[in-house]
């Protein structure tokens, strides 16, 4: 892990190259998670361009803060993701659920110099369930549970994935994953969708229940230049519970616009 120092305090990343020639590109996880989740992208695309995963604060290898749950909080998720940017310089950024939330605030709230964005099991507006919210608060261990349950973070993946998973948001604890999930609730980006100034993939498991398809059927429309892609056999988590498929899209749509 490399650690980039912002804001007085540090921000840990992961970078895979291969020797690769392309573009680099910048992975960003969701609620609960760590970079832990891209991990089929870093073993199987470095060979093809640098690939770079961070842990979000309070997550993983990165230093926590203290901001309250909604807009400071997505702020000083996007100062994480600025910074590690800065250091590797990606032509693009791709976010999954809450990290898709972060790429869009970045895209459109920053100075940058993307060429594309991709967004996974995401959307412009991240409504969560209030019984999930109060588990949150009340009965981690059930909320954890229920994520883990039938086509939401998963459809049909290897236990070791599950496993995976469940170890990352235990690891991450209860406080930071609730704080996580508040701020995708009040996360609302649909009057600005039309901000966005660069090719954007809109990508979904055909299974899922967290952030379904329409979700994304939305930001392909809604981004002046989007489009979607859905991934067979998979739900919130494509990029780890199929990434072969996930990543020929990814791939395919970087290709399609020369980055």
């Amino acid at each position: 892990m490399q650690h980039v120092t912002h804001h007085g305090r540090t921000t840990g990343y992961r970078v895979a190259d291969r020797g690769g020639d392309g573009s680099p590109l910048l992975l960003v996880h969701g609620s609960g998670g760590t970079h832990e989740v891209w991990k089929g992208q870093l073993a199987r695309l470095s060979g093809e361009r640098p690939i770079a995963a961070l842990d979000l604060g309070g997550h993983g290898e990165s230093e926590d803060f203290d901001a309250d749950a909604g807009w400071e909080t997505l702020s000083a998720y996007v100062d994480d993701v600025a910074a590690v940017a800065d250091a590797v310089g990606p032509a693009a950024l791709v976010g999954n659920s809450l990290g898709g939330a972060v790429a869009l605030q970045y895209a459109i709230g920053r100075d940058h110099d993307l060429a594309a964005l991709a967004l996974a099991g995401t959307g412009a507006k991240l409504p969560v369930l209030s019984d999930l919210l109060e588990w949150l608060d009340s009965d981690f261990e059930r909320a954890v549970e229920f994520l883990h349950g039938e086509d939401r973070l998963f459809h049909d993946a290897d236990s070791e994935y599950v496993d995976l998973s469940t170890a990352a948001m235990h690891g991450v604890g209860r406080r930071v994953t609730a704080r996580d999930f508040l701020t995708c609730h009040e996360f609302d980006v649909r009057d600005r969708l039309g901000d966005i100034a660069v090719p954007a993939l809109a990508v979904v498991g055909e299974h899922d229940k967290l952030t379904p398809p329409e979700y994304h059927e939305r930001l392909a429309a809604e981004i002046p230049d989007g489009r979607y892609r859905e991934i067979d056999d998979a739900a919130h988590l494509a990029m780890l519970e199929r990434p072969a498929a996930f990543n020929d899209a990814l791939r395919e749509f970087l290709a399609d616009e020369d980055v």
